[in-house]
């Protein structure tokens, strides 16, 4: 009973493992769609091939979600916890799309943004795979987390400042904005737009909880580096006091 149970873990364990890459995989395809379209300047929403790949992709996150229920021991508690993933599954676009409502160019290009929360867990749990131990797989985690904000955001805020605002010239002034503004030192160049500003608040305030995480994160290698020499010079203490008759 007991082997068949752990067997059954096992199973599941993998089955999670596997959705997490292809979920990875698929926001991937994402990320580089947008960005070709953000330096391209394409319609995206205008294209029906795009709309087909999105409505694919949340298709599968939609299928995730069941799967993962189904195997969940506790599926109330499942639904509680990953609510929010059932909600950036949704296919937001195709249903404005179907439904024939219209919004402006930006409101769409940011639902665009939505299914990445979903990759955005498979990524941190993918990147802690790939650690060592527990605080350096926080610590990637969150970095990796952030770096993708403020490259999501520098996207974005191109997109709405680029034209309106005199300072955002190209993409290399909205990354270099959305850097300095993570760091809440702030750079020279100031949004006009009310959804840069919203960024800029967010940013900002992602920075302030982020940055002490790597102050954490060091004072952990510290005091296991310090713990390392402790038990090491005990060892060296104790092996003279074996030897002796």
């Amino acid at each position: 009973m007991k082997m068949a149970l752990s067997e059954f873990v096992l199973r599941k364990k993998g089955i999670y493992g596997i959705l997490h890459v292809i979920i990875l995989l698929l926001s991937l395809f994402l990320v580089i769609s947008i960005s070709i379209d953000t330096f391209k300047g394409i319609p995206f929403y205008e294209q029906s091939v795009y709309m087909e790949v999105q409505l694919w992709i949340c298709a599968l996150f939609l299928a995730d979600f069941v799967l993962e229920w189904f195997l969940a021991t506790d599926k109330m508690r499942y639904v509680a916890t990953h609510f929010i993933f059932l909600l950036v599954a949704i296919p937001y676009q195709n249903i404005i799309a179907y439904m024939g409502w219209t919004f402006s160019p930006e409101v769409t290009y940011m639902l665009r943004f939505i299914p990445l929360v979903r990759g955005g867990y498979a990524m941190a749990i993918v990147v802690g795979w790939l650690t060592y131990n527990r605080a350096s797989g926080l610590f990637v985690s969150y970095l990796t987390m952030l770096l993708a904000t403020v490259y999501f955001s520098s996207l974005a805020f191109y997109v709405m400042e680029h034209g309106s605002n005199p300072l955002v010239k190209g993409y290399g002034d909205a990354l270099w904005w959305a850097f300095m503004d993570v760091t809440t030192v702030g750079s020279n160049i100031i949004a006009v737009t009310v959804t840069g500003r919203v960024l800029s608040v967010l940013l900002a305030a992602l920075g302030m909880m982020m940055f002490p995480i790597f102050t954490v994160y060091v004072t952990s290698l510290v005091e296991r580096r310090n713990k390392e020499k402790q038990d090491y010079y005990k060892k060296i203490e104790q092996e003279p006091a074996k030897s002796a008759p």
